[in-house]
């Protein structure tokens, strides 16, 4: 029997793309590994031992210990509920799409995508194995695997390379063999590292592996991830993310996965981002950027106003003026309470100051630099968080998520910016079956006034053009984009700025041409 395979060539998505005129470039794509395959790749990489053990962990086999527990012993061990069901499968087509290297390659292009970046399912998930060897080895050969099926459709699709965290050592290995050995230019990293609190190993592994902290690679890390970061530098790759926050404290329902999974890509990914900020990354590296995927830019939008509010009213002066216990006026305020405390407070002013924040015989204990908490973020004024900030920090989010409209609301944004969202659209899992459905969700924002027109070139092809030239310039060499890649780069130096904030602010201009066709589609 011969099935019909035939489809329609101009999609809804394609019409679109067509009478935009710019390039439309997805960040965020999900793809799945044929297993035996990807088996014979770990196994040359680490042996038959290393791959025997790891087949109980792919897809299809025993993914969880929820699987495998009674109600009871979830209950006893807190276990959450984990994802299931999580392709398309009512479509034979958009299932093969998720892992046929080909097939996403020619429908891509039906779907009016010029290119995207593959983030493939191993990938997300090897950087957060525990044990050193299975991780270090899962992920040499995913990348190996992901660089060879991928590497016929450079032209549209690039795959990142999984870089695993748990040391900076470990991490710049990877980095190096991805970069140098395979050819890979998008990279992926964890967005925390789980480890034991030190105080509570000593009860053994059980309590050692739920008395956890988490390890976000700047503040209050473990290690000094600076050689990391400036080895991402020296071979020009843009850290991205697209790490889980389900099982943290507020995220473990034993039997509701939905209760886990809403908002966990954005804590994980606001986690990460915080710890970059308050912990000088974006400081010490002005040139570097970074992306986090699938948990949308509305949490970027608020914690951007949320920095600079914290700013306003908690800076080292602000602190000093308004907030000093040694400020108060002792005597004024017994007096106060004399005259109105009544029975409240009869005979027992001697404890004045109890839950006011001081008391008349403390001095406090902090010395001047605790106080400073913005001081190795490099922040002097609530510009320098603007720059730290909008300058470094790029948000995936999915095609018709029209909270964006938080991150392009340059009215209620401070300084008139844009939070630089842009696509990436999770096509291939439960809710985005269809990739030649994506343009069109995107365009139907603007169809619907949540966005405008301009804003939509910035979602779609402006912010992934700006992150991915930042530190290498041709990265779009010899791919479909590479015009819209020059051109961009052309419009940004004859601006005469690195296209970070010079195209942001209520009098910005598109860096790029055809910003604002009206389409009647």
């Amino acid at each position: 029997m011969t099935i019909a395979l035939d489809r329609p060539q101009k999609t809804k998505s394609a019409q679109i793309r067509e009478k935009l005129g710019y390039s439309i470039i997805d960040t965020d794509v999900h793809t799945q590994e044929f297993p035996p395959a990807f088996l014979d790749y770990l196994e040359q990489v680490a042996g038959s031992a290393i791959a025997q053990r790891f087949q109980e962990h792919l897809p299809g086999a025993s993914r969880s210990k929820w699987f495998n527990q009674s109600w009871e012993e979830r209950r006893t061990h807190r276990t959450a509920r984990p994802p299931f069901w999580t392709r398309p499968t009512n479509d034979a087509l958009n299932l093969a799409t998720v892992s046929l290297p080909k097939l996403l390659h020619e429908r891509l292009q039906e779907a009016g995508t010029d290119f995207a970046v593959v983030y493939p399912n191993l990938a997300t998930m090897a950087p957060h194995i525990g044990n050193e060897e299975m991780r270090r080895a899962v992920c040499r050969a995913t990348n190996t695997y992901h660089a060879d099926i991928f590497r016929p459709y450079s032209d549209r699709l690039t795959p990142i390379a999984a870089i695993p965290m748990n040391t900076p050592e470990e991490a710049i290995a990877e980095l190096e063999y991805a970069v140098k050995v395979l050819g890979l230019k998008a990279i992926q990293i964890p967005g925390h590292i789980r480890r034991p609190i030190p105080a509570f190993e000593k009860y053994g592994e059980e309590v050692a592996n739920e008395a956890i902290w988490i390890d976000t690679f700047g503040l209050d890390s473990k290690y000094d991830y600076d050689p990391f970061w400036a080895k991402c530098v020296e071979l020009k790759v843009v850290p991205t993310t697209h790490s889980s926050g389900m099982g943290w404290i507020n995220r473990r329902s034993i039997s509701n996965y939905q209760y886990n999974h809403i908002g966990h890509f954005a804590s994980a990914g606001e986690a990460l981002c915080k710890s970059l900020f308050f912990g000088g990354v974006t400081h010490r590296f002005p040139t570097l950027k970074f992306a986090f995927l699938e948990g949308g830019a509305a949490w970027g939008a608020s914690l951007y106003t949320d920095l600079i509010w914290h700013w306003d009213t908690r800076n080292k002066d602000h602190l000093v003026e308004n907030n000093n216990p040694a400020n108060v006026n002792y005597e004024e305020l017994l007096e106060l309470y004399t005259r109105y405390g009544g029975e409240l407070v009869h005979d027992r002013l001697d404890q004045l100051g109890s839950g006011l924040g001081f008391h008349a015989d403390l001095v406090s204990p902090l010395e001047p630099g605790d106080l400073d908490e913005f001081a190795v973020a490099g922040v002097e004024k609530p510009e320098d968080i603007r720059d730290r900030f909008l300058n470094h920090f790029y948000f995936g989010t999915e095609s018709d998520d029209t909270r964006v409209a938080q991150a392009f609301n340059r009215k209620a944004n401070p300084y008139g910016d844009r939070v630089k969202a842009f696509l990436g659209s999770d096509s291939g899992h439960w809710d985005v079956p269809d990739i030649t459905a994506i343009a069109a969700n995107t365009y139907s924002m603007v169809e619907r006034k949540i966005i405008s027109e301009e804003d939509l070139q910035y979602f779609l092809s402006i912010h992934p053009l700006e992150l991915y030239t930042s530190l290498n310039r041709d990265f779009f060499k010899g791919t479909a984009v590479e015009k819209a890649a020059d051109e961009f780069l052309a419009a940004k130096g004859s601006r005469g700025d690195e296209g970070d904030e010079g195209d942001e602010g209520d009098n910005a201009q598109c860096p790029m041409p055809n910003a604002h066709k009206h389409l009647n589609i």
